[in-house]
Parts: C-alpha cells; structure tokens; sequence
C-alpha cells in the first residue's frame, strides 16, 4: 500500500503545480496521478510538460499521467484550443503518448476497499456499456487503456463527457447502480469561485463540496463520483489541493 496523490487539471498553471507536488516527488512511499488537461489557457504549459517530463523520467513508477481533452488534440483528437503548443512540445506528448507514458485510465482500491476509477471526465452509463459493463475500477482501466476509439474521441466518452448532464444523471438514471466509484477532472457541479451550484437539485442533494481544496463529492448508489477540477482559469486558483488517498493500492 502506498499514499496516492490525485491532481486535478493543471491548464498550463506551472506553479501551482510545482507548489502543490514539488515536495511529493521526492517521497518513495507516494504515487501521483495526474487526471489531464496539463496544457492550454495558463500561463506556462511548456513549464508543466517541462515539471511532468522530469517526473517521467526519474520516476516514472511513481508519476501516472492521464491523458485529457486538450491533450488529445494533438494525438488524435480534433483540435479546438485556437492557442497551439510549440512543435517540440507537441512531440513530447506524441512521444509519450507512444511509450504508453500517457494513459487513459487507471485504478485504485483504497483502504477501506473502496475502487475508483480515474480518467479524465469519467464514464457514462453509454460509455461503460460500450465499454463491455465491467464490474470492477482495474477491469474498466484495463480495457480503456486499449484505447477503443469509438470511446476515446467520442464527445461522452472519458475525454470529454461533462460531469453533472452526462456521467452523473446518466447513473441516476440507470436501471442498475454504478460497480465502482468513479474520480474526473475536466469538469465540475459547481463554481468555485462564486461558490455556486452549476446542476440540479438529485444531484446537488447527494453532494458535498470541499470549497478549500476545491473537490466535490457525489454519491449515487453505493458509490461515489469525485471531481478534482480545480478550474484554475488564465491565472491559477487562489487556494486548491491535491486529493490524497493514504494506505491505497494502485489495481490498474
């Protein structure tokens, strides 16, 4: 078991990354993920690929890397971001893209037996369906990381699906209860900056929200949906954490 530290979107904020996993580096009993959206709309994304490069390199058992929308624009995807990343910093994402250094899921069990599934935006009912309807977190890592493109570039699958209309009411909507938990970056129930509610009532009223740290938790069935989007925006959030799992086993 080992402390599992869990990144929301950093969009090019170099450092508030820094700050918030700079000293997590450097522990051997710690693993960081890293959901995507590494790049665009901040002020430094070359300095993040930079960061996440060096992470890779030295430590590239204890640095997972998801990948997220704005980083499939440039390994596979359609482009939308009307800011393009530099060439050589667009290869570094195909190269790791490549070595399966960038994933597109992986898993976790937490100490109290919990399992997690962790992308980018989350699986849909559709998408867990097409997925083959696995039945645990490690399974559903397991065959996303095949990289299915009917899935991948699809605008509900794991990349892009927005949290409250598509993952979450399609789970309150479904005619069984979710298999496993489920952690998303990409996009939040709420805003944080004006502390206001962005879904309906069902799903506002199985959540709560870590307004500091910036995390919302969702609880539908026997499971919950975390969201660790910070919404950093152009200049960065003024307050934000990690979301750390301590004595947790990676399973996928």
């Amino acid at each position: 078991m080992t402390r599992v530290v869990v990144v929301g979107d950093v969009g090019g904020c170099a450092r508030h990354l820094a700050d918030a996993v700079g000293g997590l580096t450097r522990d051997e009993d710690t693993v960081i993920v890293q959901v995507g959206d590494l790049v665009d709309r901040g002020p430094d994304s070359s300095g993040v690929l930079a960061f996440v490069a060096e992470r890779l390199a030295d430590a590239p058992a204890r640095w997972i890397q998801l990948i997220g929308n704005h980083e499939s624009q440039y390994l596979g995807g359609d482009v939308f971001w009307p800011e393009p990343l530099a060439e050589s910093d667009a290869a570094l994402l195909r190269g790791w893209w490549l070595r399966d250094q960038l994933r597109v899921a992986t898993a976790l069990r937490t100490a109290e037996g919990e399992e997690f599934l962790l992308t980018h935006a989350a699986l849909t009912v559709g998408a867990w369906q097409e997925l083959g309807a696995p039945v645990t977190a490690g399974t559903a890592a397991d065959l996303l990381n095949t990289r299915p493109d009917q899935l991948l570039w699809h605008d509900r699958g794991p990349l892009w699906a927005e949290a409250g209309p598509d993952v979450y009411e399609s789970w309150l909507h479904a005619a069984e209860p979710p298999p496993f938990s489920q952690l998303h970056g990409h996009s939040s129930i709420v805003d944080f900056r004006h502390r206001a509610w962005l879904c309906g009532e069902r799903i506002r009223q199985r959540s709560t929200v870590d307004w500091t740290a910036r995390h919302t938790f969702t609880r539908i069935g026997g499971a919950r949906f975390v969201g660790v989007d910070p919404k950093h925006g152009r200049a960065g959030a003024p307050q934000w954490a990690p979301l750390v799992f301590e004595d947790a086993t990676l399973i996928g």
